[in-house]
């Protein structure tokens, strides 16, 4: 994951920082906004900075979906991402998936070709 951190301003909330952001278009036309916080191993995924990406979306992009996103970086390079949302200022997680990172030298370009 890169560092992109974006600190700006939203109403009600004051100053955020959100450590990745992205815009994406899913194949039926609909756009996204997706802020992710990022977490190492022993960091906590947050309810207030999750609350934060949400008002972040709905201010700044109000006629995109937001989908906030966590990255939790765990041991022997296997990263887990977690959608989230927020219900009652509990952070439930919506999907969780987990994905091994390798270097690209390591991919299996057959493997690659085959699961598209």
């Amino acid at each position: 994951m890169s560092s992109r951190h974006l600190r700006t301003i939203v109403k009600g909330v004051g100053q955020i920082e959100i450590d990745d952001l992205y815009i994406g278009l899913d194949k039926y036309g609909c756009h996204y906004v997706i802020p992710v916080q990022a977490k190492d191993g022993k960091d906590q995924i947050g309810a207030v900075q999750t609350g934060q990406d949400i008002a972040f979306g709905a201010e700044k992009f109000p006629d995109m979906r937001c989908r906030p996103v966590a990255a939790q970086f765990m041991n022997e390079g296997v990263i887990a991402l977690f959608e989230l949302t927020l219900d009652d200022g509990q952070v439930k997680g919506v999907e969780e998936r987990h994905y091994c990172l390798v270097p690209a030298d390591e991919l299996d370009r057959k493997a690659i070709r085959e699961y598209r």
